[in-house]
């Protein structure tokens, strides 16, 4: 079902929803091509609503940056805001200090998506980034596809370019499996299949090394509560480098997320090499969904990605796009219960 909302910065923005088996119930915006609300059945059959968010368009433009969105055209971050590409050093917009976070100022999260095709469980978005936008170059189109299947929700982006270009995109969802407002995720269990991550200096940014897990407070091989061991007073933002092999279908096990009240279990697979986990440190008592305060370490974003700042960084997988190629990222978030 597809309806209007209103309008940001005087474009129509418009909300469809899809329904499946169980109650689940995915609600998506234009704007951003954003994930607002996702409505899951814990054991009991007792439904909420998993993704942090908002009421109105006004609190989703002053508050709910990255909440939930699409992010591109090169999410998380490039040192510097530029990157070698053949003979050529290519400067984006800076948004982060001197460095490029998600796209820039202007990145796919703020882009009025139309909606290309939609039914009752699944819903495409497309937009183009035309060529230099936010320093990018190559015009870019790309399409982003919610769909229900079953107890998952499943999110393909692609994308294709008529001259050579990087892309990363990503979903920005922050969850707490105990319900939006329910509290910090700090007693979620989780394990990650990775033995190895990638270490960061003060801005965030990769240092370029590939470290091992063991005996830090990134060893989420077994699974644990996250807040039992942090890096830091920040919580984790920080990418893991994904040790699973991929299917018949592409996909890897990137992991497994649970709420010990509610036992609602959350599985994650991706076609991606990597996944950053961010912990939510920057929440501080905003406005959520229905009279709920966003505190810190509200919720948990889980960005199945490229590394960042991989263009700069060549040994890491790459993330160069050609003209005749197609970019396609492919995540699964299963909810079926523990067997």
């Amino acid at each position: 079902m597809i309806t209007g909302v209103g309008q940001i910065d005087g474009l129509a923005v418009h909300q469809a929803t899809l329904t499946g088996p169980n109650g689940l119930r995915v609600v998506l915006l234009t704007w951003g091509a954003r994930l607002a609300q996702l409505w899951v059945p814990d054991v009991t059959g007792s439904l909420a609503d998993i993704v942090l968010g908002h009421d109105t368009l006004s609190d989703w433009q002053a508050h709910g940056t990255y909440v939930g969105a699409t992010c591109g055209r090169y999410a998380n971050r490039i040192a510097g805001g530029r990157f070698p590409l053949h003979d050529r050093a290519i400067q984006l917009d800076r948004n982060e200090g001197r460095n490029t976070l998600h796209g820039g100022s202007h990145g796919f999260d703020q882009k009025h998506w139309t909606i290309d095709s939609h039914s009752d469980a699944h819903v495409t978005f497309a937009t183009t980034s035309p060529d230099g936008e936010m320093g990018f170059p190559g015009t870019l189109q790309a399409r982003t596809t919610y769909r229900i299947d079953g107890a998952a929700l499943t999110i393909e982006m692609e994308a294709t370019t008529d001259a050579p270009t990087i892309v990363n995109l990503v979903n920005h969802a922050y969850f707490n499996l105990a319900g939006q407002g329910a509290g910090d995720i700090m007693d979620h269990q989780l394990q990650i299949e990775a033995r190895h991550y990638l270490p960061v200096d003060a801005q965030l940014i990769p240092t370029g090394e590939v470290l091992s897990v063991a005996n830090t407070a990134f060893d989420f091989r077994q699974s644990r509560p996250i807040g039992a061991a942090i890096p830091g007073p920040g919580g984790f933002d920080h990418n893991f480098c994904l040790s699973g092999p991929a299917g018949a279908d592409g996909l890897r096990p990137c992991l497994i997320a649970s709420d010990p009240a509610s036992d609602r279990r959350m599985r994650l697979s991706t076609t991606e090499p990597g996944v950053q986990l961010y912990t939510g440190a920057h929440f501080a008592n905003g406005p959520g969904k229905v009279g709920a305060r966003y505190s810190r370490f509200a919720g948990f974003a889980v960005e199945t990605q490229r590394f960042p700042d991989a263009p700069n960084n060549p040994q890491f997988p790459s993330a160069r796009l050609n003209p005749g190629q197609t970019y396609r990222h492919l995540m699964r978030f299963d909810f079926s219960p523990a067997p």
